[in-house]
């Protein structure tokens, strides 16, 4: 059975492009060049992943990622011609896995896609086999339950956000570059996006660290990159 995949993009001779690709690549497509229409579908279909562009007549990127974020765990990739870091750290502090500046080439979408979609098919059968519980210093994580815990208190993550903090501490006092960390969590190879795992650092930490400035659990090896510390 192919993998639906759900592409939100408003100019249409882009979105045929990354369709035909993707349809070569064994993937089942549908395209919606409109925010409120691609929001609808994004919310009422079963997608395996979703491309979604910021700039949407209707209703924006933003806010469709916010809107689907709220039901669904489905892959998000937001693609934008924007470079500001302002847009990517917002997206992905809306819980998009990932962020594509145009222009990129069709066949990194789809390397990414698959990896993506890998990732997300391999958490689903970790989290069937999986009842493993990590407490740290008042910090506690149910593997399972994708749940986060900080001296009793209940922390909300993003997709990406737990699967980074659970890696982190899952592999204590291992000094991580942000290029290992991208290749482990997101499933590709950094490609100059190694900004994304210093975003999602600093929302984990404005969520566990009593002073981000000074962190007790997700420690700045500077010049080399993230340690969790026990």
């Amino acid at each position: 059975m192919s993998r639906r995949i759900l592409i939100i993009e408003d100019e249409e001779a882009i979105a045929d492009l990354e369709r035909d690709y993707l349809e070569l690549s064994g993937f089942s497509v549908k395209t919606s060049n409109d925010g409120a229409d691609g929001l609808k579908e994004a919310l009422r279909g079963e997608y395996d992943l979703i491309i979604l562009d910021l700039m949407l007549p209707g209703v924006d990127g933003f806010e469709i990622c916010k809107r689907v974020r709220e039901v669904k765990d489905t892959p998000i990739i937001l693609v934008s011609a924007k470079k500001d870091d302002i847009d990517k750290i917002r997206g992905l502090g809306l819980g998009a896995d990932d962020y594509m500046t145009k222009p990129f080439s069709p066949s990194e979408l789809v390397a990414r896609v698959k990896a993506h979609v890998a990732r997300y098919d391999r958490l689903i059968s970790n989290e069937a086999e999986e009842d493993q519980e990590i407490e740290i210093r008042g910090l506690k994580i149910n593997v399972a339950a994708r749940r986060v815990w900080l001296n009793g208190e209940e922390c909300s993550f993003t997709t990406k956000e737990f699967d980074l903090l659970t890696f982190l501490a899952g592999h204590p006092n291992h000094v991580y570059t942000k290029e290992d960390l991208f290749r482990e969590i997101w499933g590709v190879e950094c490609v100059g996006d190694a900004a994304t795992v210093t975003v999602h650092i600093k929302k984990i930490r404005e969520k566990i660290e009593y002073h981000t400035s000074h962190p007790q659990y997700i420690e700045t090896i500077w010049g080399v990159g993230y340690r969790f510390k026990v």
